[in-house]
């Protein structure tokens, strides 16, 4: 089978372009666009703060400034360790706009993660909050840093709220005294001082970096993939492409998603820039907030992860809340369950739907049509301007027919440059132009492509493969189940088993004997999970993507920890 002739078109939704022009600009190209179109629309929603497009403008040409009067010059790393705040949305911009590449980094990272992306990014700059001083203050002196910038949530409150925010960060527990001896520079100090004149600095759209993007590191340290200006501002437009009735000026986009991912990066921010739409920013996602800023401010987008709807529909007093203002959600990060898809449609009389992307790929690739036919339990149909293959999964050089599972490979203009500093698993992800996903997939005549599972995630008990996706699907269908997943523990009869870990709908009951027996109903015997866990929650990453390896890491430390216990009692035994 050959994709070449990108014989999806065909059967593409009404009102989406098979091709979409990608003009060479540079990122924030974006901003100085909404500026001049939309000044006075509101960019940004914080907290009660409401802060225009051409007050964004301003304030990230006056950081700007103030970062190229520091010394920092284009292809200079800094990172960003920010929540979504206004201070994050400026210093990505800033950064940007003198030349720089910007090294998002995770809040939650432990001293070991954010060390190893210090020292891998080479980053001499970073933008902190407050609250964490006490790590990066630890990390630092081990790494290139030289200049520290911090930033507190406070400083974008308006009044009263900027003066109760410290006390109650502290009876949270948050330490916000920030040492004055470190020669620690303050973001609010930068953005008044400087004047908003920065340098014209000048960008290949197809070379420049402009981000390096840490991956999650399930496997190993985690790689920074190389971004370019054309690479996000190529998927910010095939976004735009495909919400068809997208209204320019005219959206509000419910932040959410934390934008230090690149999912929430590209879809929730640079989207919403592009368009001249409002931003309405959460620093994290808590579900009582959530509704009422919903409530409140009316988002009509709201992308996110399938744990975020799912903690919509669980909420017990969700019914008080107007969340009828959504009317698209493109779900991404982890597979969407049809029974949420469906419930979460039904209660805000929006779409929802499922897409696809990788931090590789900035990050969309695929997604459901929002309006006209949609698959359930596909991942869509490619992007404009975007080629799929399917390849077989074991050398990954001979193409599938039609229909046929292997790994699914992605050309187009959203794909990365390749990885930081790792010229050998550059070579091996990216292949004559092709972006090997790592993901076992099929394609059909329509362009639905319809992932099986990651190929690392692939069970194989008692000789039999099993793809936790299509087990997590039947689970989801049961009526007392809010959250499950899959994975495959070590087992001395079959290699390995499948165990389930579920979290079960306040108020209700079931027993590890239903649910088995529910899956019999629905599932091949050889499929049936044969262990099942109850937690009260499961681990996550911040975008709510359930982490499949904490849990068998967890099941071979207890198998470690027999082990030890055994070999111990053994020992004692023989003397």
């Amino acid at each position: 089978m050959s994709n070449a002739d990108f014989f999806w078109l065909k059967h593409y939704p009404e009102g989406v372009p098979e091709h979409v022009d990608i003009p060479d600009m540079p990122l924030f190209g974006f901003l100085d666009n909404a500026a001049s179109k939309y000044p006075s629309n509101t960019a940004i929603i914080f907290m009660g703060l409401n802060m225009t497009y051409a007050q964004l403008k301003d304030s990230v040409d006056r950081f700007a400034t103030a970062l190229h009067s520091m010394g920092i010059k284009k292809g200079d790393r800094v990172a960003i360790m920010l929540p979504n705040c206004p201070q994050a949305v400026i210093s990505y911009y800033a950064v940007i706009r003198i030349g720089a590449v910007a090294v998002m980094t995770n809040p939650l990272y432990v001293e070991r993660e954010l060390s190893h992306q210090m020292r891998d990014s080479g980053a001499e700059t970073i933008i902190f909050l407050d609250a964490l001083h006490s790590k990066v203050l630890k990390v630092a002196p081990d790494t290139n840093i030289k200049n520290l910038i911090v930033t507190g949530v406070q400083d974008y409150l308006p009044f009263p709220l900027n003066c109760l925010y410290p006390f109650k960060a502290k009876k949270q527990g948050m330490n916000l005294d920030v040492p004055s001896d470190k020669g620690i520079l303050k973001f609010k100090d930068l953005v008044k001082k400087n004047q908003p004149s920065p340098p014209a600095v000048e960008i290949d759209s197809i070379n420049d970096l402009v981000l390096l993007q840490y991956t999650g590191g399930t496997t190993g340290l985690s790689k920074g993939a190389m971004l370019t200006h054309k690479n996000l501002v190529a998927n910010a437009i095939q976004v735009k492409a495909w919400l068809t009735d997208c209204q320019e000026g005219g959206e509000r986009m419910l932040g959410a998603l934390p934008f230090f991912h690149v999912f929430g990066m590209t879809v929730a921010m640079n989207f919403t820039i592009l368009t001249g739409s409002t931003m309405i920013l959460l620093p994290r996602f808590e579900i009582e907030t959530v509704l009422k800023q919903i409530n409140k401010y009316k988002p009509t987008l709201f992308p996110g992860a399938p744990t975020m709807y799912v903690a919509v529909l669980s909420h017990s007093d969700v019914g008080k809340y107007d969340i009828s203002s959504i009317k698209a959600c493109i779900s991404g990060a982890a597979p969407l369950p049809v029974e949420v898809q469906e419930k979460f449609e039904s209660m805000t009389g929006g779409k929802l739907v499922e897409g696809y992307g990788l931090t590789e790929s900035s990050p969309v690739t695929h997604c459901n049509p929002i309006h006209g036919k949609r698959v359930a339990g596909s991942i869509g149909q490619p992007f404009p301007n975007t080629n799929v293959k399917i390849m077989d999964s074991d050398m990954g050089t001979e193409e599938m027919p039609m229909g046929e599972v292997g790994e699914l490979c992605i050309q187009g203009p959203q794909v990365m440059k390749g990885y930081w500093n790792m010229p050998e698993e550059t070579a091996r992800t990216i292949r004559d132009g092709w972006l090997y996903t790592g993901d076992m997939a099929r394609i059909e005549e329509d362009g639905f492509t319809y992932i099986v599972d990651r190929k690392k995630d692939m069970v194989i008990a008692g000789g039999y493969n099993i793809y936790p996706r299509e087990v997590e699907e039947v689970l989801y269908e049961h009526p007392n189940i809010k959250e499950a997943v899959v994975a495959g523990i070590p087992d001395a009869y079959r290699g390995e088993t499948l165990k389930a870990y579920c979290v079960i709908k306040e108020g209700a009951t079931v027993t590890e004997k239903e649910i088995v027996d529910f899956c019999k109903q629905n599932l091949a015997k050889y499929k049936v999970p044969r262990v099942v866990e109850f937690r009260e929650d499961l681990p996550k990453t911040m975008v709510g993507k359930i982490l499949r390896r904490v849990l068998v890491e967890e099941e071979q430390a207890k198998l470690d920890q027999k082990g030890s216990a055994d070999e111990a009692a053994a020992t004692k035994e023989k003397k």
